[in-house]
């Protein structure tokens, strides 16, 4: 048996279960919003995809890290390292992230004003995905 992928397979796995928790938690509120306020729906559910893009940089990653495990420059047992820690840094990072664009939609729902500001935090917290997706670069 062997086990060489399982490293990309974690990191895709931890990756996607995060955005779609983090879709989750802010289609929830995207939803309780849309149910009280009347126009502008489009830009709530917009909100409410921004964690997907962490499930594009586990993929990418999971590509790479099976191609070096193929290639020989990566040990298996060094990809399921690196697989597992970046998958849970993006997993994690998803839910945060699908909590500050629930807060965010709440927010905008009450104060249009702020929705543009709204996406500073995203980014912030988007941020710490795109550091653990660089650093696994590095190292594979």
């Amino acid at each position: 048996m062997n086990f060489d992928m399982v490293g990309p397979a974690i990191v895709l796995g931890l990756g996607c279960i995060g955005s779609a928790i983090g879709c989750g938690i802010a289609g929830m509120a995207s939803h309780g919003v849309m149910s009280r306020v009347d126009e502008n729906h489009g830009k709530f559910i917009g909100m409410s995809a921004v964690p997907s893009s962490q499930a594009i940089y586990a993929f990418v990653l999971m590509l790479l890290m099976a191609n070096s495990i193929r290639e020989g420059s990566l040990s298996a047992l060094t990809g399921l390292g690196i697989g597992f820690f970046v998958g849970l840094a993006i997993l994690i990072s998803s839910i945060y992230q699908g909590m500050c664009a629930a807060t965010g939609i709440q927010a905008s729902a009450k104060q249009p004003a702020v929705f543009g500001k709204c996406f500073a935090a995203l980014g912030i917290v988007e941020s710490f995905s795109l550091f653990a997706f660089v650093f696994a670069l590095l190292l594979i």
